[in-house]
């Protein structure tokens, strides 16, 4: 069709018709999906409004919640320390030696007996040969009661150094003139420990440790 043998009106016609055309074809290929776009977006952006309102209201919990987890695993590792996992059992060899030197009494002999395992802990007896002045001995036990770790002592013997077999001892030594009594004990600790599938823990070999001293 040839534009310029229309008339004026019908021309105007013509071009109202193509303009009419251009703008349905722009809106249902451009304006319509950028609209789309734009209501998804807004109902995206009111779903997260109505998330941060509800999480609003625990604003004000969340610094007291902070603090009760900051409790909660301080205390996990005050409980760690009293009953370290099974790992700790030549720490806790050394800490007994240690009690032991800072009293003034010699541990002659750890030897460890089968362990005794629970649900959610296992007890750790060990066997000790102890000796030294009658009050140094003392204040070693006492000073195993103190400690931050669980130890408990039984089974105590006590004699004095010209009757060591009076308390059991597994050996008798050249003690020192300033010795005058010998100890044998059980030295229980514990051991937190994982469960295993079956619901309990396997019970381990016994171990020997000892000390030869000279005074």
């Amino acid at each position: 069709m040839n534009l310029g043998e229309l008339s004026g009106l019908k021309l105007w016609a013509v071009l109202v018709l193509a303009g009419a055309v251009g703008t349905g074809a722009l809106y249902y290929t451009v304006f319509k999906s950028q609209r789309d776009e734009n209501d998804a977006a807004r109902a995206q952006l009111q779903t997260k409004l109505r998330e941060n309102a509800e999480l609003e209201a625990y604003r004000p919990k969340l610094a007291d919640m902070e603090r009760q987890l900051a409790n909660l695993k301080q205390q996990l590792e005050i409980e760690r320390r009293i009953v370290p996992d099974e790992k700790e059992v030549d720490n806790f060899m050394r800490m007994i030696e240690g009690e032991a030197r800072k009293a003034g009494v010699w541990v002659r002999r750890y030897t460890a007996r089968p362990y005794n395992s629970r649900d959610f802990y296992t007890e750790v007896p060990f066997e000790l040969d102890v000796d030294g002045p009658f009050y140094s001995m003392v204040g070693f036990f006492d000073r195993v009661g103190k400690l931050e770790r669980i130890v408990n002592v039984s089974n105590l013997l006590v004699a004095s150094t010209r009757k060591p077999t009076e308390a059991k001892v597994k050996k008798s030594y050249a003690y020192a003139a300033n010795e005058t009594v010998v100890a044998s004990c059980v030295a229980t600790t514990y051991f937190s420990h994982d469960m295993d599938p079956n619901g309990s823990a396997g019970s381990k070999p016994a171990a020997q440790a000892g000390r030869k001293g000279a005074q």
